[in-house]
């Protein structure tokens, strides 16, 4: 068994899209929308030369599937930066600390040195946490 897509949840499609696309760098997987299933939206982006992964946006969704009590839970928890994570390694985290933040990225915590290798962190427009790591190589 191999991963194949996973999912974060999103307030605006059309807002994740362009920010992991233009500023992020990712690449559009499909955008399909089922006007069978009440216009449903299959939105998935993923990293270029990583094509076997696809993050899914998807967006918050109402009734019958999550009543409004949840769809609440879902929200605050995402604010917070507790609904989903991605973690993302680079052979230079600082160049690409430095693009990202060339292109409207804005970060949390600036790359610094920890156990594993160099960290840092950002969020995304649903708020999202997302970690940039630059891990040692392995032996």
């Amino acid at each position: 068994m191999k991963i194949s897509s996973v999912q974060l949840w999103v307030h605006d499609q059309a807002a994740a899209l362009t920010f992991y696309t233009e500023k992020v760098g990712m690449e559009l997987r499909s955008d399909v929308t089922m006007p069978e299933m009440g216009d449903f939206r299959w939105l998935s982006v993923g990293p270029v030369g990583q094509p076997e992964l696809e993050i899914v946006l998807m967006a918050v969704p109402g009734a019958p599937v999550m009543d409004s009590e949840t769809q609440a839970q879902v929200r605050d928890l995402m604010s917070k930066g507790y609904a989903g994570a991605v973690f993302l390694t680079t052979d230079d985290v600082q160049r690409d600390f430095e693009a990202l933040q060339s292109r409207g990225v804005e970060f949390t915590e600036k790359p610094q040195e920890q156990p594993y290798g160099i960290d840092c962190s950002f969020r995304d427009p649903s708020g999202n946490n997302l970690r940039l790591a630059q891990l040692p190589a392995q032996a």
